[in-house]
């Protein structure tokens, strides 16, 4: 049984033609970008605590305050993930 999200976080793409396992990369790492609270246990529930580190150690990105949250739901340091460590070779102009 597909997963139940929100409509807005695939506002660009047609839910009933996305292989939720096929494109597992993406969605997972859509949910985490933009989802909320309910977005994340159904993808949690839906693809397995295993699957989502995986996916989350290796995103290339995800704004900053959501790093810190896919750092503690997979209880890893936010240094070990990779779009933590491309954040910080990439720093954002300093704000005047």
């Amino acid at each position: 049984m597909k997963p139940i999200f929100e409509k807005h976080l695939f506002w660009d793409i047609c839910l009933d033609h996305l292989d939720f396992d096929e494109r597992a990369d993406f969605v997972i790492a859509r949910v985490f970008e933009r989802g909320d609270v309910s977005d994340i246990r159904a993808c949690r529930r839906y693809y397995g605590d295993s699957k989502i580190e995986e996916v989350l150690m290796n995103v290339s990105f995800l704004p900053y305050q959501r790093i810190f949250l896919a750092a503690a739901i997979i209880n890893r340091n936010i240094s070990e993930l990779r779009c933590y460590t491309q954040r910080q070779s990439n720093p954002e102009l300093y704000p005047y």
